[in-house]
Parts: C-alpha cells; sequence; structure tokens
C-alpha cells in the first residue's frame, strides 16, 4: 500500500538539493554519490508521523534492496533507522520505478551475505565498520507487490 501523509522538510543541505534533484528529473539517475548509483527510501517518522524521504547507495539483487544504516561510521545508527525499525512499511524509488515494500533487519549469515555485496556496490562500506564499534545494521526491503 503507498505511504500518504505530510512530508517532513529535509534539514540536511545536500540531501535536499539531491531530493529536489530527483523531483525535477523524475529519476533517481539524475544522481549519485561519489560516481555510484542512489536509490529514494520513503518512510514514516517514528516520531512525528511525518514522511520522509533519504537517498541511501543502491544495494539490490532480484528485487530486494538493502538498506546499509552506516551513518558514515558514527558511533549512533542514523535517524531514519529508527524510523524503519518502528513503521517497517517503506517505498523505493529507483530510476523511475517505485516499490512497496516491508523492511526487516538481518542478522548471521544472511547479513554477511548482503554485507559484502554492499560493499561490493560501495566500498567505503569496509572503511565505515572499522570507524565504529557497533556493528553496521543492515535492512532487507522485500517487496510487497
Amino acid at each position: 500500500m503507498p505511504l500518504d501523509g505530510e512530508y517532513a522538510d529535509e534539514k540536511t543541505g545536500w540531501v535536499a538539493k539531491q531530493l529536489a534533484t530527483i523531483d525535477e528529473t523524475g529519476t533517481t539517475e539524475s544522481v549519485d554519490i561519489m560516481g555510484m548509483p542512489v536509490v529514494v527510501y520513503t518512510m514514516r517518522g517514528a516520531k512525528s508521523g511525518k514522511l520522509r524521504r533519504v537517498p541511501l547507495m543502491r544495494v539490490e539483487k532480484d528485487g530486494v534492496y538493502a538498506i546499509v544504516a552506516s551513518y558514515g561510521g558514527a558511533e549512533k545508527h542514523p535517524a531514519w533507522y529508527h524510523n524503519v525499525t518502528a513503521n517497517p512499511q517503506i517505498e523505493i524509488l529507483d530510476g523511475t520505478q517505485r516499490h512497496d515494500a516491508v523492511a526487516r533487519e538481518i542478522t548471521g549469515a544472511e547479513r554477511e551475505e548482503w554485507w559484502a555485496r554492499a560493499v561490493e556496490a560501495y566500498p567505503p562500506y569496509a572503511e565505515y565498520q572499522t570507524k565504529t564499534d557497533r556493528l553496521i545494521p543492515v535492512l532487507l526491503a522485500e517487496p510487497t507487490s
């Protein structure tokens, strides 16, 4: 079921700029991070209930997406992680295609498999893990339709 409701204002300048470019062009292919593709995840805020959009690295296999909560190797999880774990119904924009999905955090061998895939898609993830004592969470977004 598509998400609906009021959108929160984006406070981070570079994120707002990326989202504006995507909105203007109609595709995530109009932006990148370090030359690598991104997708946009839309989620409901855990506290505000407002919709939030987050461009993150594209890590996909067979229609399933990995969402990596790296936060650049910071000691805390990114704010969006709490939103997705509280409200796992999300929407994914990949190129011009929208997909409804449900997110779940993965562990063990499943996480290791997807972590390797994530590092292959975006090599800086490996460095981010060395910067923090926390195990960087990996969530899977699986299509609902």
